[in-house]
C-alpha cells in the first residue's frame, strides 16, 4: 500500500474521521469544519484517501429538503488501522520517543 504523506493538513482530516462516531459518520463540510480546513483542501485530501482505499464515501439517501445531498466518508478497517498507526509513529517521532519499527 502505498504510503501518505502526513502534511498537517491531512493529519487534521485523519483525526476527524477517526474521531468520528460509528453511528453519525462524517460529512464533507464536517469534515472542514472539524479539521478547521476550508473544502479546496479537505477535498483532494479525502480523494487521496480514497484512492489509496482508506476511506469509502456514499451519498444520503435520506430527505434532505432545502439542500443537496451530503456525501459521508468512513475510514475502512485498513484505513483505520493504516491511520492509527501512521499518527502513532509520527507522534513518536515528532516527540522524539524513537518508536521502533514505523516506517512512513
Amino acid at each position: 500500500m502505498t504510503n501518505i504523506r502526513l502534511t498537517k493538513p491531512t493529519i487534521a482530516v485523519l483525526e476527524a474521521l477517526l474521531s468520528a462516531k460509528d453511528d453519525s459518520p462524517p460529512w464533507g463540510l464536517s469534515i472542514c469544519r472539524d479539521a478547521d480546513l476550508g473544502p479546496g483542501t479537505v477535498y483532494p485530501i479525502l480523494d487521496r484517501l480514497a484512492e489509496r482505499g482508506w476511506v469509502t464515501s456514499y451519498e444520503e439517501t435520506g430527505p434532505h429538503p432545502g439542500r443537496p445531498a451530503r456525501r459521508f466518508y468512513e475510514l475502512t478497517g485498513t484505513g483505520r488501522q493504516q491511520a492509527a498507526e501512521a499518527l502513532k509513529v509520527r507522534r513518536a517521532r515528532r516527540f522524539g520517543l524513537g518508536l521502533a519499527g514505523g516506517a512512513s
